[in-house]
């Protein structure tokens, strides 16, 4: 028989992975793909679309601290060092990746012609660190009785 010792956490650990895995491994792309949809529109909803993501992201994030609180038995193990990873990917990107990708998408919708970029990259390789991250955390709530 299984439980889980902290449901809390564990239901925004999976919704946090769904909208990551949501917006950005689906809509980023797919929005440049509708009609009628220019680089500098889809730059401005992408900036939007990840704006808002950031925001859901560290209310998950700050739901799993708070209900990690409230449960019994903390310390330093594997299921608390899963969940290190995604918040500081999620610090980096909030503080450094989000604010540099705005500042170029920004540039990109004024000025239209700029030098590649791996930022993008980054951030990408972020999000699947974290997904990753995440679904080894998630799967860890999962307790044998």
């Amino acid at each position: 028989m299984s439980f889980v010792k902290n449901p809390i956490s564990l239901i925004s650990t999976f919704l946090w992975i769904g909208f990551v895995c949501a917006i950005s491994f689906m809509e980023a792309w797919l929005k440049f793909s509708a009609p009628g949809i220019t680089l500098p529109l889809g730059l401005g909803i992408g900036r939007l679309v990840f704006d808002a993501l950031n925001k859901v992201e560290w209310v998950f994030a700050l739901a799993i601290l708070v209900s990690g609180i409230f449960v019994k038995g903390r310390r330093l193990d594997p299921i608390n060092i899963a969940f290190a990873i995604p918040l500081v990917l999620l610090i980096i990107q909030t503080f450094w990746t989000l604010p540099a990708l705005d500042a170029r998408a920004e540039l990109i919708i004024n000025v239209h012609d700029l030098p590649s970029s791996n930022l993008h990259f980054y951030y990408v390789a972020m999000e699947v660190f974290k997904v990753i991250s995440l679904l080894l955390f998630g799967i860890k709530h999962f307790k044998s009785n």
